[in-house]
């Protein structure tokens, strides 16, 4: 048996609100639209992982979701430039990331980061 993906569900008051803010901020595109469900998707090719954890590390709370992006620092800029509230500061973590959390307009908790090159 293989996976083939694992899909991230996001329940929203607002689909078309929060397919923006993930759009907008991460440069995805929209792949398919139903008006009550939203997929978007970067066009990139990833391995499927799912993170089982107590607790976020650092003494930050778990996330809802981890979003891996090549210039943490670029997409920071554009999250505070959004008026996001940053709930965990940009931070260069002991096990080889750097990483913000921020909440989406559904009050989701972004874990985003880049790992050390």
């Amino acid at each position: 048996m293989t996976v083939r993906r694992i899909v991230a569900n996001i329940a929203a008051d607002s689909v078309a609100d929060v397919a923006t803010f993930y759009a907008e901020l991460f440069d995805l595109e929209t792949v398919m639209d139903l008006g009550w469900i939203v997929t978007l998707a970067s066009g990139e090719t990833s391995m499927t992982q799912m993170s089982i954890l107590s607790e976020g590390g650092s003494g930050a709370p778990v996330p809802d979701l981890s979003i891996e992006v090549d210039d943490v620092d670029a997409v920071y800029a554009r999250a505070t430039a959004r008026g996001c509230k940053v709930v965990y500061a940009l931070t260069d973590e002991p096990w080889g990331v750097r990483r913000f959390f921020i909440r989406d307009p559904a009050g989701k908790l972004l874990n985003v980061l880049s790992h050390a090159h």
